[in-house]
């Protein structure tokens, strides 16, 4: 059986729980944050010299909605959203994107790991280049969509994994 969270903030929890677990399984201090939410960040990692924040999305049906709020009232200007959503992040920020879809109660929901510029290039080319405010793990366009005849998923290269988090704390 497929297990549910009954709420959006319980799918929020659980992904950053399991990001701070799998961090420190790779020999990353991890700093979570107490209180209030940093705007930009859940968490800190570090090890050695490396240092940067990262900012967990959970999701448990298949897609993150990461920029519809930078879309401005009456305007469906994708592409100003992305860039605008984009900039917002400070350097050294990496995104953490946790996904529960389909996924049973004891098994590790799939794991990625990107920063804003690579999810911001991912949205800019969605639905043939007209662009979305949604990253999907895997999304098969139907024949009446403005993308009709693709399918968009997320690289396999951003599999968290001890090499992507070496990767990007390279950068």
């Amino acid at each position: 059986m497929k297990w549910k969270f009954t709420s959006n903030w319980h799918v929020s929890v659980a992904a950053e729980a399991i990001a701070a677990a799998l961090f420190a399984r790779c020999g990353y201090d991890v700093s979570v944050q107490y209180g209030a939410n940093q705007p930009e960040y859940d968490l800190m990692v570090a090890k050695g010299e490396k240092m940067f924040k990262v900012s967990v999305k959970g999701s448990q049906d298949g897609s993150w909605g990461l920029c519809q709020s930078q879309l401005e009232q009456g305007r469906a200007d994708y592409h100003d959203a992305i860039d605008r959503w984009v900039k917002r992040h400070k350097p050294r920020t990496v995104l953490c994107l946790v996904q529960f879809r389909d996924i049973e109660l004891a098994c590790m929901p799939s794991l990625y790991l990107a920063t804003p510029e690579e999810i911001g290039q991912r949205l800019h080319a969605r639905a043939k280049g007209r662009g979305d405010t949604i990253l999907y793990e895997r999304h098969e366009w139907s024949s009446r969509a403005h993308g009709a005849g693709t399918i968009e998923e997320i690289p396999a290269s951003w599999r968290f994994s001890p090499e992507r988090i070496e990767a990007l704390s390279a950068s």
